[in-house]
């Protein structure tokens, strides 16, 4: 029997887990920007959870103890791979869709716009300044272009 009821919002510390494993099984499944979790970083799931959680945590809750830089591992995979507008682009419609799929609400919306911001400035940080998020041609694609829905 299916449930009726409508998703509800990114509440807790465990609604983020569950939201973040969906999208990492998700991303490292990905032909277009897998190979950058699997391959080139070798991410270990289990030890980047506790990791990604906490600054998703701080991001929308500011509750958590993230003393990370972000920065740094995406500086570290650039340099042995280009990170491109179509990467961030990928990681934003992926995003949207775990979140779309899950959850529904401010927290929701706060985590799907929070994604997105932080992917165009990683980008332009990564790029020295320069990078094109208008979603005229190949590339970063902004969060209205998105149709691809969480199943």
């Amino acid at each position: 029997m299916e449930s009726s009821r409508a998703p509800r919002d990114i509440e807790t510390r465990a609604d983020l887990d569950t939201l973040l494993r969906r999208f990492y099984t998700t991303a490292f499944k990905d032909s277009r920007i897998g190979p950058f979790f699997t391959e080139i970083a070798g991410t270990d799931l289990e030890v980047h959870m506790p990791r990604i959680t906490d600054f998703w945590e701080s991001a929308l809750f500011r509750s958590a103890e993230y003393r990370r830089n972000a920065f740094t591992p995406h500086a570290a995979l650039h340099s042995a791979v280009p990170l491109t507008a179509e990467h961030f682009g990928r990681w934003n419609q992926l995003w949207q869709a775990t979140v779309d799929g899950l959850h529904r609400g401010p927290n929701a919306d706060r985590a799907k716009a929070t994604g997105e911001r932080m992917s165009i400035a990683m980008l332009k940080r990564l790029n020295g300044g320069e990078a094109d998020t208008s979603g005229d041609g190949p590339g970063f694609v902004p969060l209205a272009a998105v149709e691809l829905r969480a199943a």
